[in-house]
């Protein structure tokens, strides 16, 4: 039961990201689920450049497979009617002595075809990272800061446009103030023609520089947190909050802080597939692709550029030291 639930909850995850696509119109910032959805979508078509597979058979989409991996953290390949497939399901069984689940029970209705497969015999599990986590996780807590960042700075963009308050004693002058304010918004000179309107009216002074700096720190906020999502999946996004030009170290600083979680998902990728080749004969390999990919050759470049450095640097010879010097030695006998 607790299988078929995490199986429910995972189709109607899907479900809820796609039914929340909005119209093509005016962005509503307050409606957070769908401006969450529409962040995680883009990110996850990004993410679809991450990978790229060859030999992998026609019955298994590279994009599915993809999909299955990063949004539910783990998939299975099994042969069903002498074809490959990928299936999600979930994990259990009697645990091996490492505690680990012995048994993926999968159901699929469009092949009419449900089973508990046995892992490492029926079928090979394909973890997406060493914890089978996914993506999705970190995906909706960095959309759910940035839906809640824009909606801070819709605000703050709106209330940029109040410079006064203008406060009305009655009707009459409210209706004056709202025809002057109409004649300015539509580019004609407003004109005040009875006195008491003028004394009426009470202006009060609400745009202040302090909004400015508010709406500013929003945006490097909105900066910080596509930095660090960016960085997270492995891609260079700049975070420093300098104002001034960074150097080349600085830029450099968060380089080593890429490719952990990347290289720890090639690696499960790489190590399932070569289990998959040798149960079902296959040929399937998997490499880093696009943007990963070159930040992968920059990372290796450096790296030889360094180990070249070193091995060209002279060795020091150690100064002599004159309590060694035999000739002084003699010199002082004599």
């Amino acid at each position: 039961m607790t299988q078929e639930r995490e199986i429910r909850q995972f189709n109607r995850f899907v479900e809820n990201i796609f039914s929340k696509l909005p119209f093509l119109g005016v962005t509503d910032f307050t409606d957070k689920g769908s401006a969450v959805s529409m962040h995680v979508l883009y990110m996850l078509c990004r993410t679809q450049s991450m990978f790229e597979y060859s030999g992998l058979p026609d019955t298994i989409p590279a994009r599915i497979l993809e999909l299955y991996l990063q949004l539910n953290g783990n998939c299975c390949i099994s042969k069903y009617e002498d074809n490959l497939y990928a299936f999600i399901g979930g994990l259990g069984g009697e645990p091996d002595v490492y505690y680990r689940p012995t048994i993926y029970t999968i159901a699929n209705p469009a092949l009419s075809y449900s089973a508990n497969l046995k892992i490492d015999t029926d079928c090979i599990v394909i973890p997406n990272d060493s914890l089978f986590i996914g993506l999705a996780p970190m995906f909706n807590r960095y959309a759910s800061q940035m839906a809640e960042n824009e909606l801070s700075i819709n605000i703050a963009i709106i209330n940029s446009r109040i410079i006064d308050l203008i406060a009305a004693d009655d009707d009459n002058t409210a209706k004056s103030a709202e025809k002057f304010l109409s004649d300015i918004k539509d580019g004609k000179l407003g004109v005040i023609t009875d006195a008491e309107f003028a004394d009426g009216l009470k202006a009060l002074p609400y745009g202040t520089s302090g909004s400015a700096h508010q709406l500013t720190d929003l945006i490097e906020t909105e900066q910080y947190l596509k930095a660090g999502w960016y960085n997270e999946i492995g891609l260079n996004a700049n975070y420093n909050m300098k104002r001034e030009a960074l150097s080349t170290a600085e830029s450099q600083l968060n380089d080593d802080a890429l490719l952990p979680l990347i290289d720890d998902m090639l690696r499960c990728r790489k190590t399932a597939l070569e289990k998959v080749n040798d149960l079902f004969g296959t040929d399937i390999s998997v490499e880093l692709a696009s943007s990963w990919e070159d930040n992968q050759l920059e990372l290796d470049l450096k790296q030889e550029l360094m180990e070249e450095e070193k091995d060209l640097e002279p060795e020091n010879d150690p100064e002599p030291n004159p309590d060694d010097d035999p000739e002084k030695g003699e010199k002082e006998d004599v």
